[in-house]
């Protein structure tokens, strides 16, 4: 005898359709940003140089599930510029936070919430290498690079508008 479990599996299909809509309604948002609270953030830090070859961290942070950075922060490799990217996201209260296992991490991330893992950052590599490649100032000690901060930091903000966008912003 054979068992017909079709109508059991349209059921569950059905209930979970509508579980997982009932939980996309629910799912905050920060309006004024505009984008979803990531459910699972992958954090990384790609160095570059501004002024005479002078290190600096451009230190990322995006969603695992869209092709966007949703923060970053421009600093030297301490956990005083990580704590000021942490101050910014720490709200989100994400299941879980995909590093590459640098040592200012675990300062601050709760070891059950911290996944260590340079195989499971594709997400934000792949967004650290659009940067890369659409910023000559961010490519690895070539001629052309910043002046100042100032300046890297403005480049990488219209960057991500245009690229979440498909235009640039309009100025008055």
């Amino acid at each position: 005898m054979a068992w017909d479990f079709e109508p059991l599996r349209e059921s569950l299909v059905f209930l979970t359709t509508q579980y997982l809509t009932g939980l996309e309604l629910q799912k905050p948002r920060c309006d004024e940003e505009n984008y979803e609270i990531p459910e699972i953030a992958q954090i990384d830090e790609p160095q570059t140089f501004v002024g005479s070859k002078k290190n600096i961290w451009v230190w990322t942070v995006v969603n695992t599930k869209l092709p966007v950075i949703l923060k970053f922060v421009i600093g030297d490799s301490s956990l005083l510029t990580f704590t000021t990217l942490w101050q910014m996201i720490k709200g989100w209260a994400c299941f879980l936070y995909i590093t590459d296992g640098y040592k200012v991490y675990p300062c601050l991330i709760e070891d059950c919430n911290h996944l260590v893992s340079k195989t499971a950052m594709t997400r934000v590599e792949g967004e650290n290498c659009r940067l890369r490649h659409y910023l000559a100032r961010l490519h690895r000690k070539t001629l052309c690079d910043s002046k100042s901060t100032e300046m890297l930091y403005k480049s990488i903000r219209l960057l991500i508008y245009y690229l979440k966008h498909g235009q640039l912003p309009r100025f008055s």
